[in-house]
Formats: structure tokens, sequence, C-alpha cells
């Protein structure tokens, strides 16, 4: 049991670690700011769904997945690092505060897919983990607990999203407008991480 502890503890650190809600919630200010408070709950809701969806894929089918499509982990993090790049000059450039949300209600599901739910949440490091969680698990009773973990982790990041709009009215605009370019230039220094890692891990097989 102390094993399965241990499993469930790590597990959800990792996956929180990786996810970073707290430095997600700058992002997801800044892509929701024209939404209305209903929008905005939904998209936390669907985005959290698909980043749940595609990690739980990936946990299941990963290996097989990748295998079959001769995909690797590195091309994953490239991948990945692009698409959160041209996000992050979007946010850098201000070009979410002008599209429009309350007359756009489609606006808030292609938000909540892309980026939001992935990559940003189920991103190149949230599904190596969880892959490498229920590789190490060998029992029914392993997948279990690493399935739990992973809902554990995604809860905490719905509800931190969910909230998201008591943190906007205390910062208010202007404070969310500096907060979405810090994240702009954070999340860009990201993505080049991320590329950076993909390239290193396409050099060193």
């Amino acid at each position: 049991m102390n094993s399965y502890g241990y499993v469930f503890t790590s597990t959800v650190l990792t996956l929180w670690v990786i996810l970073d809600p707290p430095g997600l919630l700058p992002v997801f200010l800044g892509l929701t700011r024209r939404m209305s408070p209903r929008q905005r709950n939904v998209a936390a809701r669907r985005a959290t769904l698909v980043a749940l969806a595609v990690t739980g894929l990936f946990g299941l089918f990963g290996r097989f997945i990748l295998n079959y499509l001769h995909v690797s982990v590195p091309a994953l993090q490239v991948s990945g690092g692009l698409l959160l790049l041209l996000v992050a000059l979007q946010l850098l450039t201000g070009h979410f505060d002008e599209s429009p949300a309350d007359d756009a209600p489609e606006a808030n599901i292609n938000v909540a897919i892309v980026p939001l739910g992935t990559p940003l949440l189920a991103g190149p490091g949230v599904i190596v983990a969880i892959m490498v969680a229920v590789q190490s698990s060998s029992t029914l009773i392993g997948y279990i607990v690493v399935a739990v973990a992973l809902l554990t982790a995604m809860l905490g990041v719905f509800l931190t999203l969910r909230f998201a709009e008591v943190i906007r009215r205390v910062l208010r605009e202007a404070g969310i407008t500096l907060l979405t370019r810090i994240a702009g230039l954070v999340l860009s220094a990201i993505a080049v991480q991320m590329m950076a890692d993909g390239v290193l891990g396409f050099m060193n097989r």
C-alpha cells in the first residue's frame, strides 16, 4: 500500500509541476479576457476535459500510437514548442485582446481545445510523464492509482481555472494586460526550451 501511495503522490506532484496551473492563469486570463464569465467557465471545463482525454489516451495507447505513426517524443516536443511559440507571439502582440467572444460562442470552444487543452495542458511534458508512470506500473491496481492521480491533478487544474475570475477582479484590466504580456514572454521562452530539448533528443538518438 505504501508503494501505491508513493506512486500516487509522485504522479500527482509531477503532473502538477508540469501543468503549473498558477503559471497558466495569466495565459488563461489573456486568452479569455473578452469572454463573458459563463463562457470563461465553459472554456475552463472544456480545456480540462480535452487535456484529460488527450493525456489519458496517450497513457493507455501512447507507445502504440507513436510507434504506429513513427513519431518520436522529440518530434512531439518540437511541434508542441512551435505551437506554443505562435500562442506566445499572439499574447505579446495583443492579438487575443481584440478577439470577439460575446458574439462568437464558438470562440471559447476553439480556445479550450487549442491552445488551452493542448498543448498548454496536455503538452509533451505531461504526455511523457503519464506514459512513464503507466509503464512503471505493472499491476491493475497500479494502473488505477495512476488514473486516480491523473484525475486529481486535472481536478486541481479545473478549480484553478474555474476561479480565475476572482483573480481577474482583483487585478483589473491593467493588471491582466501586464500579466498577459509577461506570460507571453515566459511562454515564448518555454516554447524555445521545448524545441531545444526536442532537437537535443534528435541528436542523442
